[in-house]
């Protein structure tokens, strides 16, 4: 059975273009890992500041080996975009 993992992220304030097209840029790459079978990113409406991602995969174990996919030079990008520590859980469907 699929799992789904959903992330929020807030972007710094003035940072919230750059946060996105950071985002955007490592879909692919979460894509390409193995056991990744869908990957959206989400944008609030009433505060664009803020995002989910929600990926799909086929167990929690290939979603955290995917990380290996994205370079550490790459991730370390991130941290100045955010406002606060990413947060995440994962998610069981029942419907």
């Amino acid at each position: 059975m699929s799992v789904s993992r959903i992330g929020e992220f807030k972007a710094t304030e003035g940072k919230t273009d750059e946060l996105r097209d950071f985002m955007l840029s490592i879909i692919p790459m979460i894509l390409a890992s193995e056991g990744c079978e869908a990957c959206q990113l989400f944008q609030n409406q009433d505060d664009p500041s803020k995002f989910f991602m929600i990926e799909t995969w086929d167990s929690i174990e290939s979603h955290q080996a995917s990380v290996k996919n994205i370079p550490p030079e790459m991730l370390s990008q991130i941290r100045p975009l955010l406002a606060d520590s990413p947060a995440g859980s994962y998610y069981n469907p029942i419907s």
